[in-house]
């Protein structure tokens, strides 16, 4: 197979997959974007800074290799899919739960309430959890183990500090009142 081959094949399931990702990744992006700055006119600050640039290469180059290696005949594993679109699932809960208050940024400020309702009564970071699976699901799905191992450590690094920053930070929060 020669790299590239979905970018001249054929639209095929896992064609279909790349975009359904790319396509939310972008939605993502922009509805954090709205918030972020919405956050910052009522006061937040944004704090770890300095490594998010890092998540956005990370993510980008997780894409671009999968999208170049990917083999877009690719039989896709029912069972990898059946626990892709879980995460999708967890997705949308973990949007519709914190709602405003998301970003792909650390925005935050002491008189911000802290949600505690939908998968946040249950796990303090529930899209690091979604984000972690789907680093590893989608290039298992694809049939690119190496991939999925490589970027799991890659993602496991980055986010072990800006976890650490955001409990900082969630811990100056006001109330628990939503």
């Amino acid at each position: 197979m020669e790299i590239g081959t979905i970018f001249t094949a054929v639209p095929t399931l896992v064609t279909w997959v790349l975009i359904y990702i790319v396509a939310q990744r972008l939605a993502e992006l922009v509805y954090a974007n709205r918030n972020t700055k919405r956050l910052l006119s009522e006061g937040g600050k944004e704090f770890g800074a300095d490594h998010y640039h890092w998540f956005i290469f990370l993510h980008s180059a997780w894409l671009a290799i999968i999208f170049l290696l990917v083999d877009p005949l690719q039989e896709l594993n029912p069972i990898m899919l059946a626990l892709f679109v879980g995460t999708q699932i967890l997705r949308v809960w973990t949007l519709a739960s914190i709602g405003r208050w998301w970003t792909t940024r650390i925005i935050s400020a002491p008189h911000f309430d802290r949600v505690k309702r939908g998968p946040y009564k249950f796990i303090s970071h529930p899209n690091y959890l979604v984000v972690v699976l789907e680093i590893a699901i989608v290039p298992l799905l694809m049939g690119l183990p190496w991939v999925a191992l490589l970027f799991t450590i890659l993602n496991a690094i980055l986010l072990r500090h800006r976890i650490s920053v955001e409990n900082v930070v969630l811990g100056n929060r006001g109330g628990d009142k939503l």
